[in-house]
């Protein structure tokens, strides 16, 4: 399956108590949809992909792929080793992903030619399309443009997300370099998507909170509109707090009961929840879904 435009990265809904919240999910990834998405992501950062279970990942897959129909879902991997890996990638394609996005392992860190290999494996293993996410920010795995151009080579490997700022001229190098079918994906929760789009990007994989704003600047591109978003955008990368953030959006919006996020993730504190109100203040139609 062909994977471009805008693929928000879903939050994990969670109940007050802690655990999966499945209506929420459902509700969540059904307004994904409405709102002007081209696919969504699962097990992303945005995702809280790092606190649950393997069942909790199966059981997500199955209530996304359900709504989804046959629009396209991309499932996370974002395991420390090449076995790991594997084991994730097999669970998700045979959840019913249609493509992965594949984190390098990052605990110890790989050289050039283990990124080749370990790649390759996932995606001969997977037999669904792979895509490299390039996000040493998170993982402290970098990948020079030269890499990735080796990466697109590889049979499955169809697709790159490049988080490693600044990230418009990494995409427009790497679109120049590889081959017409391999995609180019933008990261960093949007924040400079109008200037990757301009570079040879084809799609951005951002939260999930503001898909209906973002959509239709997406199809027409206007900074003024993009410019709008940019407070929030920005408040919905800071370290520790990014999960809480989107997710108290998403419930002020209605699209969730509630903001809870896993440790070690933070909720947020009352000057933040302040700061949040005064961003939000400048977007009434955030107000509600």
């Amino acid at each position: 399956m062909s994977i471009s435009g805008l693929i928000p990265i879903l939050a994990t809904p969670f109940t007050a108590a802690g655990e999966l919240d499945v209506p929420s999910l459902r509700r969540l990834t059904e307004w994904q949809f409405a709102a002007g998405a081209d696919g969504v992501a699962v097990f992303g950062m945005a995702s809280e992909g790092f606190a649950l279970t393997t069942a909790e990942r199966a059981r997500i897959l199955t209530e996304v792929r359900q709504v989804a129909g046959s629009r396209p879902v991309v499932a996370g991997v974002g395991s420390t080793s090449t076995a790991t890996a594997v084991e994730q990638a097999l669970a998700a394609a045979e959840g019913g992903a249609d493509a992965l996005m594949v984190l390098p392992p990052y605990l110890v860190k790989p050289s050039g030619a283990q990124l080749v290999d370990f790649y390759g494996v996932v995606a001969e293993r997977a037999g669904i399309d792979v895509m490299v996410q390039d996000a040493p920010g998170a993982t402290g795995v970098s990948m020079p443009e030269s890499l990735i151009v080796e990466l697109s080579k590889l049979d499955g490997v169809t697709s790159v997300k490049i988080e490693a700022p600044p990230t418009a001229p990494k995409v427009g190098a790497v679109a120049a370099k590889v081959g017409g079918d391999f995609a180019v994906f933008g990261g960093q929760n949007a924040l400079f998507c109008l200037e990757e789009y301009a570079r040879g990007a084809v799609g951005t994989m951002p939260a999930c909170e503001f898909t209906d704003l973002l959509a239709p600047i997406l199809k027409e591109p206007r900074q003024d509109a993009f410019a709008r978003l940019l407070p929030l955008i920005r408040f919905g990368m800071q370290p520790g707090l990014a999960w809480a953030v989107h997710k108290e959006v998403l419930v002020r919006r209605g699209l969730i009961e509630s903001s809870a996020v896993r440790s070690p993730a933070k909720p947020l504190d009352p000057g933040t929840l302040t700061a949040l109100d005064e961003v939000l203040t400048a977007l009434p139609e955030l107000r509600a879904a």
